[in-house]
């Protein structure tokens, strides 16, 4: 198939970049409003107990449970002249607007309702709230909410006016992902550009992958946008999939465009040196994709989503830099050529430092040749050193504590941020971390109601409980007459609390509110119910995800290597490489080390969406960098005598022909990585920053000290199945062949390697047909 696919873009080259181009115009052109269609969160479902209260109240209540708060502030207080004037023209504005309902507000409960207007005004007396439901879907609601915020926020005479609550919220957020996007790609961009050239040398080569990777971006705002017609799609998709689209397509061009190069010194024409690149690199890079996308494919079985959104997209938009690489590299190099090495800036800096090219070394001489075998000399000791070092680095994973985020995942810059500080800091009780206890389908006594929001109201913690018999505080009874709480569906309270919701604290407070025995059947909602009940909800499918993960990776590194050690030992190098990675997050992130610098609060938890995508990415991409040396020293093997120090050589030399190669590769991916950790939403920063030292820790610790000093205490066990599984391979695996034909060589005396030599050997025939295989194992 790679082999076809290749020759047909080398028959038709400029067919095929025009085609690629127009694609990647209608799929920009097509993307450019995916932003408005994605939501802010994704993480509830509606079968959640917390979700189906929620939407009793929305259905029957409405206005009821407000996602929408505006704080209205000024030096001379709630009641002066001007804050008031300024309160009722924005409380005048949402009573107006068709989308927003339930509006209710410190001043216009002044007068009839004190108890709940001073639950609305601040500690300091500065401050007051205006409370209202925007209505509609996900997106809707957040559209709306964008709309109103860019209405309604600002200082106006004196007077602060700031967006908050859910809705607010979620609609900062997906303004500043945009807006980080576009900073994102303006970084990564140029800076891997430059570091091609460093790779390269040429500019010409470096130009390549970058091309690629812009049509990767572009053919990801076109997916995105298309799953948005038939599926909700997570904000946080936008940068995640665009990054990991440019990164892959960057990857994988350079694994192959090295290839080719190195071909063409190897002595090939252009063609064979294609061809050869395709069935070698080309191939190694559609096996790893299809583990990246395996892997994200398995977030699928998560019922948020959230992760949905990223299964689809991921997978898509992997397959879209896979073809990218092995379609439209090929058409670009057979008109290229060896103009592939143009612009070398090489050999002015040489010739300006007064340098003549540096001779070539034998591949025993180069940095990673001795490095490898510096360490299967010391094999056991660097194993145990090692593991025992990412271990240590992987401990604070132990003490991990998961939430779903708020509004402090943004910085301080954002309005509803300033509100959710002023609610945890400046009010008796949060109101947007307010506990609703849900009774449908209730018509008993009302006493029976305030009987139990009196027992609510002495959960410690519980600043006051708002039920249709009066507003209870610690236990007594403050007022009477508040608006109809019962109607002909049912009731429901709502109980101020004093404590973080996502906290220990809150998950305990929560506890004792169900625990208060209920006059019917209850529904808990509200922040600290949504996240314990999406906590469980997730939690509960992540055994299947990871089984899922493990035995696709399994199945996939048999059917490539024909071992069933090499597949158990790249797990479980992965899984070390990954705990430490989640130590480290856990370490910054949940325990607040680096906050300062890094720029975003700790709020003592962690989002547990974060670490399950990370892992499926992260996995994947380790899985990318085992494939890619495992290819180059299994090429090694499979032309040796099959002994133990064989076994050795090959370790070293596939490490050798490669180290260079994943090291330059990760470091790339890294810089796409890190560009989109200068994101102001601190899941962005995680997933950047993550993933970053994943991939560089892999490529470096992993694939240059662990992975080799295994490989050499297994010795000739690396290779070994069990019979019926080594027939089974034969049958079935992977195999690779040399496209080598006569003529190819442009020079008889240019130094091969084992391989060359052996493809010389064998190779035969006229017109390019292929008539030799590697041995199976």
């Amino acid at each position: 198939m790679l082999t076809s696919s290749a020759r047909f873009a080398m028959a038709r080259p400029r067919a095929v970049l025009v085609a690629a181009l127009l694609l990647m115009l209608v799929c920009g052109g097509f993307g450019a409003t995916v932003k408005s269609h994605m939501v802010g969160g994704g993480y509830l479902t509606d079968s959640l107990e917390s979700v189906r209260a929620n939407d009793f109240i929305t259905e029957n209540f409405p206005g009821g449970n407000p996602n929408l708060i505006v704080m209205v502030s000024g030096d001379g207080g709630v009641n002066s002249p001007e804050v008031r004037a300024e309160a009722q023209r924005v409380t005048g504005e949402l009573g107006g607007d068709p989308n927003v309902t339930g509006v209710q507000s410190y001043w216009t409960n002044l007068a009839t309702r004190s108890d709940l207007a001073t639950a609305l005004k601040s500690k300091d007396g500065k401050r007051g709230l205006i409370l209202a439901t925007v209505t509609g879907t996900d997106t809707e609601v957040q559209n709306r909410a964008a709309d109103i915020s860019a209405r309604l926020d600002g200082d106006h005479d004196g007077v602060e006016v700031r967006v908050g609550g859910m809705a607010g919220t979620f609609a900062d957020i997906n303004h500043q992902v945009e807006k980080d996007l576009v900073l994102a790609e303006a970084i990564a961009v140029p800076v891997s550009a430059l570091l091609l050239v460093l790779v390269f040398g040429s500019v010409i080569a470096a130009l390549l992958p970058v091309g690629v990777g812009l049509f990767a971006i572009a053919a990801t705002m076109g997916i995105l946008r298309g799953l948005t017609t038939v599926m909700d799609v997570s904000i946080f998709a936008l940068n995640m999939t665009s990054a990991l689209g440019l990164a892959l397509a960057i990857d994988y061009s350079l694994f192959l465009v090295s290839r080719y190069r190195e071909e063409l010194a190897n002595g090939l024409d252009t063609r064979a040196a294609i061809l050869r690149s395709v069935q070698t690199a080309g191939r190694t890079v559609v096996f790893s994709g299809l583990t990246v996308a395996l892997a994200l494919a398995a977030l699928a079985v998560f019922p948020q989503p959230f992760f949905k959104s990223f299964a689809y997209a991921g997978v898509a938009v992997v397959a879209a830099a896979v073809g990218a690489s092995v379609l439209l590299l090929p058409a670009a190099l057979v008109l290229l050529g060896d103009r592939v090495n143009a612009w070398d800036l090489r050999k002015p800096v040489r010739r300006w430092l007064g340098r003549g090219e540096p001779a070539p070394r034998p591949i025993e001489a180069t940095f990673w040749y001795r490095l490898v075998t510096g360490v299967m000399k010391r094999a056991l000791p660097v194993a145990v050193v090692a593991a025992a070092v990412l271990l240590a680095l992987g401990s604070p994973f132990l003490r991990a504590h998961f939430g779903t985020p708020d509004d402090r995942v943004i910085g301080t810059f954002a309005s509803s941020r300033q509100v959710g500080d002023a609610l945890r800091q400046d009010f008796n009780a949060d109101m947007a971390a307010s506990a609703v206890a849900v009774l449908p389908g209730f018509h008993g006594d009302a006493k029976a109601i305030g009987a139990y929001a009196e027992k609510l109201s002495e959960v410690p913690g519980v600043a006051a409980v708002l039920s249709g018999d009066g507003v209870y505080a610690t236990g007594t009874k403050m007022a009477a007459g508040v608006p109809q709480m019962i109607g002909p569906n049912g009731t429901y309270l709502s109980v101020g609390t004093r404590i973080a919701p996502y906290s220990p604290e809150g998950k305990q407070q929560l506890a004792a509110l169900r625990a208060v025995p209920a006059p019917g059947p209850v529904l808990f909602g509200g922040a600290a119910a949504l996240n314990e009940d999406t906590m469980d909800s997730v939690i509960s499918r992540i055994p299947l995800a990871a089984g899922l993960i493990a035995i696709i990776t399994l199945i996939l590194l048999f059917l490539f290597t024909g071992s069933v050690v090499l597949p158990v030992k790249a797990l479980l190098l992965n899984m070390l490489s990954l705990t430490a990675t989640f130590g480290a997050m856990i370490w910054i992130f949940e325990q607040g080390h680096l906050s300062s610098l890094l720029g975003f609060t700790s709020t003592g938890s962690l989002d547990l969406f974060m670490p399950i995508l990370m892992f499926c990415l992260a996995f994947g991409m380790s899985m990318d960098y085992e494939v890619f040396l495992l290819s180059r020293i299994r090429e090694e093997w499979l032309t040796s005598d099959r002994g133990p120090a064989a076994n050795t050589r090959s370790v070293a030399l596939g490490v050798a022909r490669t180290g260079r190669i994943f090291t330059a590769a990760a470091g790339l991916m890294a810089v796409v990585l890190l560009a989109v950790a200068t994101s102001e939403v601190a899941p962005m920063k995680l997933f950047g920053i993550g993933l970053a030292l994943a991939v560089v820790s892999d490529a470096t610790v992993i694939r240059g000290l662990l992975a080799p000093a295994l490989m050499r205490l297994m010795s000739t066990g690396n290779w070994w199945s069990p019979k019926p599984l080594a027939a089974l391979h034969k049958r079935i695996g992977l195999e690779e062949s040399a496209p080598v034909t006569e003529g190819d060589r442009t020079g008889a005396d240019h130094h091969h390697d084992a391989h060359d030599a052996e493809a010389d050997a064998h190779a035969a025939g006229e017109g390019g047909r292929m008539v030799s295989t590697l041995p199976h194992v």
